[in-house]
């Protein structure tokens, strides 16, 4: 019999596997820019434990195991910033991601008053998830660990739709 997965709101036990689980997936984003201090590799697991108490963060669990990850906060502009997706590599491709960002999307306007969604992603791997569900690419910037970064944006209410 085979299991679902379904997506929830993140648990102070989640802390754990949402910070194993960052580290894993992050590694190949890392090698991509031959730089191993990423955000998502040396955020701390304290760190982590704060996120869940301030963002606003979801978890798509397989069982028990946490299998994907998306945080989201309001800035200072009244944007929600959405960050630090990751799907466990075995199971990306399966729209996934695309579930974990309908859910922030969803609770941030909904629930925070976000009126548009703003994420960033490195140069090399503006993925096609982001366009795919109405990203669009609005500037660029650099990340405190020196790497060259897209910034992509869609007002609330653009929900994404399965990728």
């Amino acid at each position: 019999m085979g299991m679902s997965v379904t997506i929830s709101g993140a648990t102070e036990q989640d802390a754990e596997q949402i910070f194993r689980l960052q580290y894993l997936c992050f590694q190949s984003e890392a090698a991509l820019y031959g730089n191993y201090r990423i955000d998502p590799l040396v955020q701390s697991l304290d760190s982590v434990r704060e996120e869940l108490t301030t963002d606003c963060v979801f978890v798509a669990r397989l069982g028990e195991e946490v299998v994907g990850s998306v945080r989201g906060h309001i800035t200072d502009d009244g944007a929600a910033s959405i960050g630090k997706l990751c799907v466990h590599p075995r199971l990306q491709g399966h729209g996934i991601g695309a579930r974990l960002l309908r859910a922030a999307e969803a609770a941030l306007a909904e629930e925070r008053g976000a009126k548009r969604f703003r994420l960033h992603t490195g140069h090399r791997s503006e993925g096609r998830l982001y366009k795919k569900v109405g990203y669009e690419t609005v500037g660029t910037s650099e990340g405190a660990d020196g790497v060259p970064m897209i910034v992509l944006e869609k007002q609330a209410g653009e929900y994404a739709t399965t990728a």
